[in-house]
């Protein structure tokens, strides 16, 4: 059955009619990633192969976590659109960052905005280090750590490193939880503890420990030890 093309249903449902009169809000998941698609296929419109991508991984950002290969398991989305879409996603990532780059980070909601769009698209837990300067300013981004999917381990010796030989003022750790639930397991909350008495040998300042969640009716998208009281 031929699919029903995007120029034959009414203009109140053409996504690019719908986003210039109503703006890019008024639009469904699937009707984004239409207009960024173009096209469809012989067998489905942009819409559908849209909805199709969605009805499979869920949403755009289970879409996000995706190699360029996966894109492809759905008919229509040959190497060209695939790349395309990794391109699109990897776009979002470099603008948040833009954003805050020269920003102090000196609260929990600026580093979740830097880090969160590209640690929230990561299949596993993965351990990151922002040493910043007298000014809370960013002076560079380790990756310490890559665990598996809901668990990473690092000694307070290998994140301390870094700190040390940047001759940083201070450091900020941050890691995700896969699962979107960003609150502390006993181990995150260990590590944290060993941490903060480390750095306070040193005189290192360790500013925060973020631990990295999706947004959600039930909980907040991030946890600060900080704002918890426990640094």
């Amino acid at each position: 059955m031929e699919a029903e093309r995007i120029a034959d249903l009414p203009e109140t449902e053409r996504p690019r009619e719908k986003l210039l009169k109503l703006g890019p809000k008024a639009l469904t998941d699937a009707e984004l990633l239409a207009i960024f698609f173009r096209s469809g296929t012989q067998g489905a419109n942009a819409v559908e192969i849209g909805r199709s991508l969605l009805a499979i991984h869920g949403s755009l950002q289970e879409l996000s976590r995706l190699d360029v290969k996966d894109y492809q398991i759905i008919s229509g989305i040959g190497p060209v659109k695939a790349t395309e879409l990794a391109a699109l996603f990897e776009m979002v990532v470099r603008v948040a960052q833009e954003r805050v780059q020269n920003i102090p980070l000196d609260s929990p909601e600026l580093i979740y905005e830097f880090l969160g769009p590209e640690m929230r698209a990561l299949k596993k837990e993965n351990l990151r280090l922002l040493l910043v300067d007298t000014r809370y300013r960013l002076l560079r981004t380790e990756e310490i750590s890559v665990g598996t999917i809901n668990e990473t381990t690092a000694h307070p010796r290998e994140i301390l490193r870094p700190a040390i030989l940047q001759g940083a003022y201070g450091f900020i750790l941050a890691h995700n939880h896969p699962s979107g639930d960003p609150s502390p397991s006993s181990a995150d909350i260990a590590l944290t503890r060993r941490l903060r008495d480390a750095s306070d040998l040193l005189q290192i300042n360790f500013l925060d420990h973020l631990i990295i969640g999706s947004p959600s009716e039930t909980h907040a998208p991030y946890y600060s030890f900080r704002e918890a009281g426990i640094l």
